[in-house]
């Protein structure tokens, strides 16, 4: 696998060099600093995955992700920005892009975020998410609904246990814990597992806790 990081910012780079090894350690990397140095690699090697600024030279925003897309249309891009308005999350999405993730996140949440997009699914920050589906009046992601018992299943969730596992050191049997992932998911707005222990960290959710 091949990825391409493409920042104006050095330390930003490396930080996000480090992030994607934790989650696939044999990826091959090369970096760029602007947008015109993006294409240009993209243009001469087979890359698997896109992790670009919007406010790098030459990207001029969301405008930058549309003509990425345009231009590389198979290639899963992740926009890694300081930025958080819901808007230009929202602005992004539209223009192409599979993945949000805010510069501010921790390493461990922007590792969450690239296993979901390396597994083909999209990822949202928390607080965008309501504003992306364009629902003001839907019901923002929930921690505080979830039940003793639900916290516990979605610790097993953050350990990467199965269901089998989770039913063991909680005593339940696997049909109880798959009524908990669901009623999980539905409180956090989580498409599946991995969202859900995403958006549950993001919401300050404490697995040891």
């Amino acid at each position: 696998m091949k990825a391409l990081i493409a920042d104006d910012h050095p330390l930003v780079r490396d930080a996000l060099a480090r992030t994607l090894r934790g989650v696939e350690p044999g990826v091959e990397i090369v970096e760029a600093g602007d947008a015109p140095g993006a294409i240009a690699l993209l243009q001469q090697q087979a890359v698997s995955l896109l992790l670009v600024d919007l406010q790098m030279p030459g990207m001029d925003g969301v405008t930058g992700v549309r003509r990425l897309r345009a231009l590389f249309p198979t290639v899963p891009l992740v926009v890694v920005s300081a930025e958080q308005d819901p808007a230009t999350v929202r602005a992004a999405f539209a223009a192409g892009a599979v993945a949000y993730l805010p510069k501010s996140e921790s390493p461990e949440l922007l590792q969450q975020a690239l296993r979901l997009v390396l597994a083909g699914g999209t990822y949202t920050p928390a607080l965008a998410l309501a504003d992306l589906h364009g629902d003001a009046a839907a019901p923002r992601p929930d921690l505080h609904s979830l039940t003793p018992r639900q916290r516990d299943v979605l610790r097993g969730l953050s350990r990467g246990l199965p269901n089998k596992l989770i039913a063991r050191e909680l005593g339940l049997s696997e049909g109880t814990v798959k009524i908990h992932i669901a009623a999980v998911l539905r409180a956090l707005r989580a498409r599946n597992r991995t969202e859900a222990v995403v958006l549950a960290r993001q919401l300050g959710f404490d697995p040891a806790g």
